[in-house]
């Protein structure tokens, strides 16, 4: 009678674990069904061309020809005989550190501000928002015109209170602050954000430490920031990527303020101009692939990019999670 109790209880256990078990399978089947679109552009569109990516790296392709297998020779010319690429990764190294924190914090500002307004706080909002909205190139254009080193608005303002003004984008020493300026002209972006965080920051919070003796900077050290740290981890992770991948800014910049017409002219004839002080990273991948048709090498540096940004991401994400309210706590 034991043993056949056993059996039967085995049995039973067995039969409820099968009926529990199908709800479940027939869940992740409907989770699966609902990710494979995304999955399959992921692969498509991401999986595919990082794999060909590498692939070619590894190869000398001039999009005319078929690859021709080469090893490791491009990686090995990049980080031994190019002759720009100490210059370009400068540049860009110095456009992810100081851009990058320059329009976080400014966007941080300008939205600790626009929540403290009474009045007319959706034409300040507007006001400050509506640059962001005008492409890359045109504000560019306007901005290298605006600060003109001859007939400038900027300038001829600073000639007025008898200060001489520099040559900005035409000067190797200014170009890359004058690209900082114009960073901090559009960043109605990252300001929308921050404006959003911060109006979501529970007003109890900053009544109780209100009642603790905190003043101002108190209340945004131990409220404000702890409260918005996903958004500033989005910010500066974006920012960063953004960074390392500048290329519009920089040369359209170049070409204006060369006095060339065309961007692909200020591209080609006119890198980097002034003194390649704005030769970005990506601006030199463009050049040795489209320009000089070494697809090979292009694709090498390309990877060493990705590479790279996703070490950024890494420690960035490591970092800021030392300043999370979960860890903090």
């Amino acid at each position: 009678m034991t043993v056949s109790t056993v059996r039967m209880e085995r049995a039973a256990s067995a039969v409820r674990s099968t009926r529990t078990s199908r709800p479940k399978i027939k869940r992740q089947l409907v989770i699966w069904a609902m990710l494979t679109p995304a999955l399959l552009g992921l692969g498509v569109f991401f999986g595919y061309p990082l794999v060909a990516n590498i692939y070619f790296s590894l190869t000398r392709y001039n999009l005319l020809t078929p690859p021709e297998w080469i090893g490791f020779r491009n990686y090995i010319y990049l980080f031994t005989q190019d002759p720009a690429i100490v210059t370009a990764t400068l540049n860009t190294l110095w456009l992810v550190v100081i851009l990058v924190p320059v329009r976080v914090i400014s966007a941080m500002a300008v939205a600790g501000l626009l929540t403290r307004v009474k009045h007319g706080s959706g034409f300040w909002r507007t006001l400050f928002y509506l640059p962001a909205l005008v492409p890359p190139v045109a504000s560019t254009v306007a901005f290298v015109f605006l600060f003109n080193p001859g007939t400038g608005p900027v300038n001829q303002v600073l000639k007025f209170f008898g200060i001489q003004g520099p040559l900005w984008f035409s000067d190797p020493a200014w170009s890359k602050p004058s690209l900082v300026l114009l960073g901090m002209w559009v960043l109605g972006d990252i300001m929308i954000i921050f404006l959003a965080s911060f109006l979501d920051v529970p007003q109890e919070q900053y009544e109780a430490a209100a009642l603790d003796g905190a003043n101002g900077l108190q209340k945004l050290r131990y409220v404000t920031i702890p409260t918005v740290i996903p958004v500033i981890v989005f910010a500066v992770i974006t920012g960063v990527i953004a960074a390392l991948q500048y290329f519009t800014e920089a040369a359209v910049a170049s070409s204006v303020a060369s006095g060339t017409a065309g961007v692909n002219n200020g591209i080609g004839a006119l890198l980097g101009y002034p003194a390649n002080s704005l030769l970005t990273y990506t601006e030199w991948l463009y050049v040795r692939g489209f320009s000089n048709f070494q697809l090979g090498y292009a694709a090498a540096l390309a990877v060493v990019l990705f590479v790279v940004a996703s070490v950024f991401v890494g420690i960035l994400l490591r970092q800021f999670k030392a300043f999370s309210p979960e860890d903090a706590s």
